[in-house]
């Protein structure tokens, strides 16, 4: 059974104050409910102790950057909670072989991450679904049982508490978020997603990764090593 004990568990100190809030309502009564009925079905992904992962893996503190995917990996093994990431036995999905490519294409240099993206997240990147679960094989699948309204207050609250955050929105899904961010004091990069289907339509060549570090640097804050 998964409840909000198992889910904040790891989760650092500065983060919990923004997330007990949503555990409170209503909503997240029902979303659990719902994730639970995936889980005793045993196709709900990825293992319940890393659904929170992303926020495990950097505190609100440290963080200087969010990426924000869509839901996670639907393939067997595939999710680990950090969005585009897959764990470093599992083979490389084709939209994180876009990135890695892009981050070549945009640096002339080689990413110094492995495939699990940790590496990011310990220099302060937030790696973000909409969509914190998803039901094996079946994509978008939990897209609608209320992790939205639970992502969203996230975004809101980090744009609102903290200044000079890189965004990346890539694809139509991280788009709509971009209502919630607060332009004037971060920076908001959006393009589309940068899987095969469409790569092509605004991600490859979009120095999305150039940009953030020229960003932070000119505001004082240590850049990335992708």
């Amino acid at each position: 059974m998964i409840n909000k004990k198992l889910l904040i568990n790891n989760v650092s100190e500065d983060w919990r104050n923004i997330l007990e809030k949503e555990f409170n309502k209503n909503y997240f009564d029902q979303l659990l409910i719902e994730v639970n009925k995936s889980f005793k079905k045993n196709i709900l992904l990825p293992a319940p102790e890393n659904i929170f992962n992303a926020f495990n893996k950097i505190s609100f503190t440290r963080l200087k950057m969010v990426i924000l995917g869509q839901d996670p990996y639907h393939g067997e093994k595939q999710a680990n909670g950090l969005c585009f990431a897959v764990n470093r036995t599992i083979q490389t999905p084709p939209s994180l072989k876009n990135i890695l490519s892009e981050i070549y294409s945009d640096t002339n240099e080689l990413p110094q991450t492995e495939k699990n993206l940790e590496f990011w997240a310990q220099q302060g990147v937030l790696l973000l679904n909409t969509s914190l679960t998803v039901e094996r094989n079946n994509p978008n699948s939990h897209s609608h049982i209320g992790w939205n309204k639970f992502t969203d207050e996230i975004l809101l609250q980090i744009s609102n508490q903290k200044k000079n955050i890189v965004f990346f929105l890539w694809g139509n899904n991280a788009k709509q978020k971009k209502k919630l961010l607060n332009i004037d004091k971060h920076l908001v990069l959006s393009t589309s997603h940068p899987s095969p289907l469409s790569v092509y339509r605004g991600f490859k060549g979009c120095k999305h990764f150039s940009k953030a570090n020229k960003y932070l640097e000119n505001n004082g804050i240590k850049k990335i090593i992708w």
